[in-house]
């Protein structure tokens, strides 16, 4: 990889002159050459977007400048607007995910607790440990303790009815399909992620085991957590396992408990996210679906099904 040398993929709704024009003059204000240009998709065809990656040259040492400007001209266009470097030799060979409002939009935990009858004092703690505001250790132990009584039952009806992400069925069709190990890195529950599991075709989950005695959940919690620091210990540990480099990693999640997964991979895609966690993370994405992340990966429709 030259250095100096940078992608941006766009994803819009549709590729018009004004957001093109945009977009060349942030390239100029940065002093970017524009090497090459390649459509991955198109309207016209099969796609339900426009998706053009610009290969360009000439990019500062440090990135965070343009990255910013790059997310703020996104926001204020509509589109997403990705940047990364250059891709190298080798190509990404794992993917790991975020599983609530990542893989699936729901947070499991919400709706396990609306179910019990505490669904706004656990939504409450939820949307502050994903804002960043709590410890996510501390949070989670709080939500679980006022699950305490929850009948298991409740546990296979939310499974059955967990609404599935935009694009994540394509995605996992054509990440299996192109040789990749897939993940689940999850604060959530295994229970769950055991679903997505059979549905979808994950190689492995991670996540937290909800303690259920005679029939009830009990409000207990067992360690390890998952939370932020372990999520990213064990994309490093399945990688070196794997013997996959972090350079070809690459994790994808929307919370605050992602960030540190996110800036560990090689490539560290925060989805439809909070504000907080797009302005950290090096790249994001908010108006495609999850099969965005093919195209981030370089793949364009004459590659996918």
């Amino acid at each position: 990889m030259a250095r100096g040398d940078v992608l941006i993929t766009l994803l819009a709704p549709q590729l018009t002159a004004d957001i093109e024009s945009k977009v060349t003059a942030l390239i100029a204000q940065f002093g970017l050459q524009e090497e090459r240009r390649q459509p991955l998709a198109e309207r016209a065809s099969d796609s339900a977007i426009d998706v053009m990656e610009l290969h360009l040259s000439g990019a500062p040492e440090e990135l965070t400048p343009l990255r910013h400007a790059v997310l703020e001209l996104s926001e204020s266009l509509g589109v997403d607007l990705v940047i990364q470097p250059a891709r190298g030799a080798e190509q990404p060979r794992l993917v790991c995910f975020d599983m609530d409002s990542t893989l699936i939009k729901a947070e499991v935990i919400d709706e396990l607790a609306r179910r019990h009858g505490v669904g706004q004092e656990v939504a409450e703690v939820t949307e502050r440990a994903m804002r960043g505001e709590l410890d996510f250790k501390a949070s989670f132990r709080e939500r679980m303790s006022k699950l305490e009584g929850l009948d298991e039952s409740v546990l296979s009806s939310i499974a059955a009815e967990l609404p599935l992400m935009e694009g994540v069925e394509r995605l996992m069709a054509n990440l299996k399909r192109l040789g990749f190990r897939t993940v689940i890195l999850s604060g959530g529950f295994t229970y769950f992620a055991r679903h997505l599991q059979e549905r979808l075709g994950f190689d492995e989950i991670h996540a937290n085991e909800l303690v259920i005695e005679h029939g009830k959940v009990t409000g207990a919690v067992q360690e390890p957590i998952v939370d932020a620091e372990r999520k990213a210990a064990l994309l490093e540990q399945i990688a070196e396992r794997e013997g996959v480099a972090l350079a070809q990693t690459v994790a994808v999640g929307d919370g605050a408990n992602d960030l540190k997964m996110l800036a560990t991979a090689g490539l560290g895609v925060a989805f439809r996210a909070k504000p907080l966690v797009r302005a950290q993370a090096r790249q994001a994405i908010s108006v495609a679906g999850l099969d965005g992340v093919l195209y981030l990966l370089g793949y364009g429709d004459a590659d996918l099904t």
